[in-house]
C-alpha cells in the first residue's frame, strides 16, 4: 500500500482518532499527492509537476473486514407518506432497491467476487442553506406561483446538520464496505450569495454552534410573521393559505428555528464545488458593483408582497435569460420603496464575491477534517479562478469545474481557458481515472453571457463541454447538480468512449437527499459505478411538539414533502436512484 493511500483511508476513517492526527494526515497527503492543490497558477500557466496529481499505478483500495450493509441508506428505507390527503404525515417506507445497468457495457457474471475497490466518497448537492430574513429574497414571487416560496425554508440548517449527521454514522461504502474517502458538495451550498449563508455553510460542514439568524436577535423578522395570509404563518392562528391546505399551527416554531444549534461537522475531509446560487443574488443576478442592491441587502426594508402580474414580469425575464444583473429587479424594489416593512439591517446579510467565497475556505477556522481550503488554494486567488483538481486514491483524479456563469441568469457554461485546463487536466493524467465535479449539468450549460472579469473569452456550453470528455478515455463520472432531481445519463461516443453523467436530486426540495459514489474494477476490463441515495440522520416520523434541534430537522422533509406545488418526481425512477452503472475500461 502506498503511503498516499494508507494515510487518506486513516484520514477517513475518523472515529476514534484524535482531531489533530486527522488534520496532520490530511496535510500528509496533501505535500505527497497534491490534494486540494490548484493546477493553474494563472490561467494560462501549465502547472509544474510538484503541482500536478502524481501518475500512481493502479492498486486497489485494500478491502476492509467490513460486509455490505443497507442501515442508513435508501435501500432500506425512504420517508414515505402514511396517509393519502390533506397534510400527509411521514413515515417509513420501504427502500429503494439497487438497479443494475448495461448501457454502456454488459456486466458480466462473477464480478462481485472480483472487483476491487478505486475509491468510494460521499456527493453533497443544492443544501441552499438560506438566510430567509434577508431583504434581498424574493419571496413576494409566490403571487405569481405558489411553488416560488417554500414553508420549510427557515430550517436549511438544521436539515444540512442532519445530512452531516448521517455521513458520520455510515460505516463506508454500503457495496465495498471501503472506507469513504471525502464529502464533494456540488455547489448551491448557499442560496442568495449572502456573508450570512456561507459562514454557516463553512460551520456546518467543518463543525461549530451556528446562530441560524439574522437582523434582530431577539425575534424572527420575515414572511412568515407578517400575517400575510399568502405565507404559512406558523405560530400564528391567522387562516392562511397554506394552512387551509393543511399544514399545522406550531406555537413556537419561529423561535426554534433561529435557536442556536450545534454541527458536528464532517468526520472526513470535505471538498467544495460552486454553483450560481453561491456565485449571484437569488441564482439569477450578477449584482457586484451595483450600489443600490449591495445597500439593500444589509438595509432596514424588505418587501414582502406583490401583484402577481409583476411577479410574472420579473420571472420571464429569468425564465428568457434577459436580465443578468438584475436592471428589472432594482427598478422593481425602488418603485415598491414605500410599501416594504421594516426590518434590522445587518451587514452579515452582505453579497460575498468569488474571492470572499475563496477565503473564506482557504480561514483556518473552517479546516475542519481538511484539506486546508477544501480544494481551492492560494493559486485560485492568485488567478481569480474557481476550479481546481485533486487526487481522490493512487487510481483516480478529481476535476471541479466551475459553470457559473459570473455575469448572471441561473444557466451555466465554461469560459475558453477552464476548458482548455479540463483538456489538459484529463491529458496529463491519462494513466488514472477521472471524475468530474460541477454544479450544472450537461444540459443547463446554455447560458453564454460573457464573463465581466473576461468580457473578450467565449464561453462554451454543455455540449461543448461533453465533447472534451468524450475525448479522453478516463472519464468514469461527471457528477453534479443543480436540476434538484435524480437523472443518470449514459454517455457514449465512437472509439468505445464513454462515461456515465450522475445528476443528484437536492437537499432543499423533497426527497431531500445526497448520493454515495464507489468505483471498482471488475477486473474484467470494465468498471462499476455504485450509487447509492442517503437521506438525513433525522426521523421520518415527525412530532409537533419536538422543536428540537432534531425534530425541527425531521419536520424540513415532512413540510418539504407538503409545500404546496411541489413536484413528486424529484427522486425520479429506480434507474436514477440506487444503482450500479458499467463501463468498459481497460
Amino acid at each position: 500500500m502506498s503511503r498516499t493511500r494508507s494515510v487518506a483511508t486513516s484520514a477517513a476513517s475518523g472515529r476514534g482518532v484524535h482531531r489533530r492526527s486527522v488534520l496532520a494526515a490530511a496535510g500528509a497527503v496533501s505535500l505527497s499527492a497534491g490534494i486540494g492543490y490548484a493546477l493553474h497558477p494563472t490561467d494560462s500557466e501549465a502547472a509544474t509537476d510538484a503541482q500536478a496529481p502524481a501518475a500512481d499505478s493502479r492498486q486497489a483500495i485494500a478491502e476492509p473486514a467490513l460486509a455490505p450493509y443497507t442501515k442508513g441508506t435508501t435501500l432500506a428505507s425512504v420517508a414515505t407518506p402514511r396517509n393519502s390527503s390533506g397534510y400527509q404525515r411521514l413515515g417509513d417506507g420501504p427502500g429503494w432497491q439497487r438497479v443494475v445497468r448495461g448501457e454502456l457495457a454488459t456486466p458480466k457474471s462473477g464480478r462481485a467476487s472480483r472487483r476491487r475497490t478505486l475509491a468510494a466518497f460521499v456527493q453533497f448537492t443544492d443544501l441552499h442553506l438560506q438566510d430567509v430574513q434577508s431583504p434581498l429574497r424574493a419571496e413576494f414571487l409566490r403571487s405569481n406561483g405558489v411553488h416560488a416560496w417554500r414553508p420549510h425554508e427557515a430550517l436549511t440548517v438544521q436539515g444540512a446538520i442532519s445530512l452531516v449527521e448521517r455521513v458520520n454514522a455510515l460505516k463506508g461504502g454500503p457495496v465495498t464496505g471501503a472506507p469513504l474517502g471525502f464529502v464533494m458538495t456540488t455547489g448551491d451550498n448557499t442560496d442568495n450569495n449572502a456573508g450570512s449563508e456561507l459562514e454557516w455553510f463553512l460551520q456546518v460542514m467543518s463543525g461549530g454552534r451556528i446562530s441560524p439568524n439574522t437582523g434582530d436577535p431577539r425575534h424572527y423578522e420575515g414572511v412568515q410573521n407578517s400575517g400575510l395570509k399568502l405565507y404559512w404563518q406558523p405560530d400564528s392562528t391567522v387562516r392562511d393559505n397554506d394552512k387551509a391546505l393543511g399544514l399545522p399551527h406550531l406555537n413556537g416554531f419561529l423561535a426554534a428555528a433561529i435557536r442556536e444549534v450545534n454541527s458536528p461537522g464532517l468526520i472526513l475531509p470535505w471538498y467544495s464545488t460552486v454553483g450560481n446560487h453561491d456565485g449571484l443574488a437569488l441564482g439569477c443576478f450578477g449584482i457586484h458593483g451595483d450600489p443600490y442592491l449591495a445597500e439593500f441587502a444589509i438595509g432596514g426594508k424588505k418587501l414582502m408582497s406583490l401583484s402577481a402580474a409583476e411577479g410574472k414580469k420579473l420571472q420571464d425575464a429569468i425564465r428568457d435569460n434577459k436580465d443578468p444583473h438584475g436592471v428589472g429587479y432594482r427598478d422593481l424594489l425602488k418603485a415598491h420603496a414605500r410599501e416594504m416593512r421594516s426590518v434590522t439591517p445587518d451587514e452579515k446579510r452582505a453579497p460575498y464575491t468569488p474571492a470572499d467565497y475563496l477565503k473564506a475556505h482557504l480561514d483556518p477556522a473552517y479546516r475542519g477534517h481538511g484539506p486546508t481550503g477544501h480544494g481551492y488554494s492560494s493559486a485560485n486567488l492568485d488567478a481569480g479562478t474557481q476550479y481546481y483538481t485533486f487526487r481522490i486514491s493512487a487510481d483516480v483524479i478529481g476535476i471541479s469545474l466551475d459553470t457559473t456563469d459570473a455575469c448572471g441568469m441561473p444557466g451555466g457554461s465554461l469560459g475558453t481557458a477552464q476548458l482548455k485546463w479540463l483538456d489538459k487536466t484529463l491529458a496529463d493524467n491519462k494513466d488514472s481515472y477521472a471524475v468530474v465535479f460541477s454544479h450544472h449539468t450537461s444540459t443547463t450549460m446554455s447560458n453564454t453571457w460573457p464573463d465581466p472579469a473576461r468580457p473578450a473569452e467565449k464561453r462554451h456550453t454543455g455540449a461543448e463541454v461533453l465533447a472534451v470528455l468524450s475525448a479522453h478515455a478516463n472519464v468514469l463520472a461527471w457528477v453534479n447538480g443543480h436540476v434538484h432531481q435524480n437523472v443518470i445519463t449514459p454517455h457514449q461516443v465512437s472509439g468505445g468512449r464513454s462515461f456515465w453523467e450522475i445528476s443528484t436530486a437536492s437537499h432543499v426540495d423533497f426527497p431531500h437527499l445526497a448520493r454515495i459514489i464507489e468505483l471498482t474494477d471488475n477486473k474484467d476490463g470494465t468498471v462499476s459505478l455504485f450509487t447509492t441515495l442517503i437521506e438525513s440522520a433525522a426521523p421520518h416520523r415527525t412530532d409537533f411538539t419536538d422543536l428540537s434541534q432534531t425534530g425541527l430537522a425531521a419536520l424540513y422533509r415532512e413540510l418539504a414533502f407538503n409545500t404546496p406545488g411541489a413536484s413528486k418526481t424529484l427522486a425520479n425512477t429506480a434507474v436514477h436512484r440506487n444503482t450500479e452503472l458499467v463501463l468498459k475500461k481497460g
